[in-house]
């Protein structure tokens, strides 16, 4: 069985990183989306609150499932014999960044191999950053976020709710 694991903040989970969960979910037997914790962040949502929303995104999606860890994320392959990681990338500028990351996981892990997705183009431009900032002065993120989260979303970060 082929297990992959797409790692990410999620802070909130977008369309875009549903379009790629989606799109991994069909090239693998098993996708855990991994809530990744990273103390530097300051993040909107907590840890657990990610988990629970992406839970509520995916629920259609019979062979995926959410986790969150913290540590390295090659130790957490290991401990669920995962072999792949998927990333999204946006543009250009994503791709040096993941391709540093990608080549340091396979130091640590030779087994760990990164596969990169592109968004698709109607979501290239979002970002949880985004999402985040355009909420925060009352914009309207409806087509940013899966509908089934979009009131937590609003209630968290809409300052004129």
């Amino acid at each position: 069985m082929k297990i992959a694991v797409c790692p990410g903040s999620f802070d909130p989970v977008t369309n875009g990183h549903l379009d790629i969960i989606k799109r991994a979910s069909q090239m693998f037997d098993e996708v855990i989306v991994l809530v990744v914790i990273n103390p530097a962040k300051k993040p909107s949502f907590s840890v657990e609150e990610r988990v629970e929303l992406i839970g509520r995104v995916i629920k259609d999606f019979p062979n995926v499932k959410v986790d969150s860890y913290y540590g390295l994320l090659v130790d957490y392959l290991r401990e669920k014999n995962a072999t792949v990681i998927v990333k999204g990338l946006r543009a250009v500028s994503d791709f040096e960044y993941e391709f540093q990351m990608a080549l340091t996981n396979k130091k640590l892990n030779p087994d760990a191999e990164t596969v990169f997705l592109t968004t698709a183009s109607q979501h290239m431009y979002l970002s949880s950053s985004i999402v985040k900032q355009v909420a925060s002065f009352g914009g309207n993120i409806d087509s940013f976020v899966p509908e089934c989260i979009l009131d937590d979303i609003k209630n968290r970060l809409m300052k004129d709710k």
